[in-house]
């Protein structure tokens, strides 16, 4: 339709200079966008701006002039053009146009709303990326959330995609695990404790010198494979680990493609630096750094000076193995807001160690997830972990859900509004900023949430069944009634997901889909759907109601959020 309506103002302005109207100017490029108000039509144009200063007139004469002579020819889709202040024009479809493109949602189903703007590529996101041997905390459960959601908005749009989990299995954070563990007795087999014996092991890392000596030992152990006995602590700590994140990612919804780990980088990404000594790397007081001030951006050690790679080195390490393993077109990495200088640095000397990965690489940054006791650190053993807060959102969700009547016995329902609370909390904001976060407002079956829309899906497909159970049908063959602003709202899916994927931004998708529910419900409570006495207009009511919940459904399911049917 976009094209057409182009084609249709391209067309009047000629029209114009052939009857001597307009003196002949260079047509400049017309836009066709959605009008911000939506009771402003179906689609506007903004090309009356640029040709007004051409004809030295005011914007809104021109945008008169143009929709008058855009009325007078006839259009199969165009039912009126109309010049509005301070100089747009706003163009309304023949409700036949309307009734059609609302008709493509129910007849295209899950798939509404694809496109092919990335067929072809091949794009890697490498999202989560929790630790072993530390609790999986409320960052992992951002970068899950934001990352899942940008996995299937660009493979919506064609990408065939890799998901992609980095974790650290060697490190600091290891070895002071594996101490406290040694030292107080820790059981190695529940990950309680390890996550216990991280916060106790970092305290004393960072007040008492002999501990702190005993975990550099540590570390060097684990790197080396040094120790026996240590590494069968070592292997059954970082098993126990792993099986719960799995059992995370499952409640989340999420299944990665590929695992990469530091302990299969470290090698690959030390000898790599050490090879470009003099030409990327230099030494520094024992160290191996990079100096990026030579960039405009700063230094950072690769190498330590015990001769260790630091998270850096161990990041060129994993882009090559990426590249070997999963060789893509794009790769794209979601993590803390605080880590974007970092990734600035590290992204630099990737680039200059590989020359194709020039623009390859794309960082993600989201920001933290705030609580009523400020960011969580789980260092200091404080820390409000990603189970914690999805135990809590399960138990409000149980909570809820007996106060309507739902059945809350159901597990796999629990968990689908839980998560839904969560997700969208997160995902409802710009992702670069913090987030505010509030279980009970997350978790509201009447505010702005995820489980409102959850609700909402559920609403109409119990209206569907309840009429298919009198017989009534949905159907656009007899629409009753005038245009509705839900319609044109339902319309606009695709054109949101294409803005989402340029923007990465999945609040779009968020933003749009709460208009389209808040909009239903109002619809819902000011018509009766489902009539008797005049079973044609109920089909066609019908017929709205399937279009709305396939909407919100293909909208949450891009935000990585479940409808369950009933609710």
């Amino acid at each position: 339709m976009r094209k057409e309506i182009e084609s249709v103002v391209l067309n009047a302005i000629s029209r114009l200079q052939e009857k001597s109207k307009w003196t002949v100017f260079d047509v400049p490029t017309v836009s066709i966008d959605r009008p911000k108000d939506n009771a402003h039509g179906d689609w506007v144009t903004n090309v009356s701006f640029a040709i007004a200063k051409m004809l030295k007139k005011t914007p809104v004469v021109v945008a008169e002039e143009l929709a008058t002579e855009i009325n007078t020819a006839v259009s199969e889709n165009i039912s009126h053009a109309d010049g509005i202040a301070p100089g747009f024009v706003n163009f309304s479809l023949h409700r036949k146009a309307v009734i059609g493109e609302v008709q493509k949602i129910v007849n295209e189903k899950d798939d509404f709303g694809k496109n092919t703007v990335l067929t072809g590529q091949k794009i890697m996101v490498e999202y989560t990326q929790p630790n072993p041997f530390k609790p999986f905390h409320i960052g992992h459960l951002m970068s899950n959330t934001i990352g899942e959601s940008i996995s299937r908005i660009v493979e919506f749009c064609g990408a065939n995609v890799v998901r992609a989990n980095y974790q650290g299995d060697v490190g600091p954070h290891v070895a002071k695990s594996l101490w406290a563990i040694q030292k107080f007795g820790y059981d190695i087999t529940n990950i309680d404790e390890i996550g216990k014996a991280y916060a106790k092991g970092h305290e004393a890392y960072e007040a008492d010198e002999k501990a702190k000596e005993e975990i550099h030992a540590i570390n060097k152990a684990v790197y080396m494979c040094s120790d026996d006995a240590l590494m069968r602590l070592y292997a059954i700590g970082r098993q126990k680990t792993l099986e719960r994140f799995e059992e995370i990612y499952a409640i989340l919804g999420t299944k990665f493609d590929a695992y990469y780990f530091e302990s299969e980088t470290w090698k690959r990404g030390a000898q790599v630096v050490r090879e470009h000594m003099g030409d990327i790397f230099e030494e520094s007081d024992g160290a191996v750094i990079f100096d990026g001030e030579e960039y405009n951006l700063h230094k950072r050690v690769f190498i330590t000076s015990q001769g260790l790679p630091t998270y850096e080195a161990k990041e060129i390490g994993l882009a090559l193995l990426k590249k070997e393993t999963n060789p893509s077109d794009l790769y794209m990495m979601t993590t803390a807001v605080e880590q974007e200088e970092y990734f600035k640095v590290v992204m630099k000397a990737i680039e200059l160690v590989d020359a194709t990965f020039a623009g390859k690489i794309i960082h993600i940054p989201h920001g933290m997830m705030m609580l009523t006791t400020g960011k969580m650190s789980s260092r200091k053993g404080n820390v409000i972990t990603g189970e914690t807060l999805i135990a809590d959102a399960q138990e409000v969700a149980r909570h809820k859900m007996s106060e309507r009547a739902i059945d809350h016995s159901r597990e796999s329902t629990v968990n689908m509004i839980a998560v839904a609370g969560i997700k969208f909390g997160i995902l409802r904001q710009f992702i670069g900023k913090n987030i505010a976060y509030d279980t009970e407002s997350a978790m509201s079956f009447d505010g702005d949430s995820g489980p409102y829309l959850q609700y909402t899906y559920a609403r109409c497909q119990s209206v569907i069944a309840k009429a298919q159970e009198k017989g009534i049908m949905s159907s656009f063959a007899h629409p009753c009634e005038g245009s509705i602003l839900l319609e044109r709202l339902l319309v606009q899916f695709p054109e949101i997901v294409v803005r989402a994927n340029a923007e990465r931004a999945p609040h779009q998708i968020a933003t749009y889909i709460i208009k389209c529910a808040r909009e239903f419900n109002a619809y819902y409570a000011k018509n009766v759907l489902i009539d008797d006495r005049d079973r044609e207009l109920s089909a066609y009511r019908i017929a709205v109601a399937q279009a709305t919940a396939q909407v919100v459904k293909n909208g949450l399911f891009l935000l990585g959020i479940s409808t369950p049917e009933k609710m």
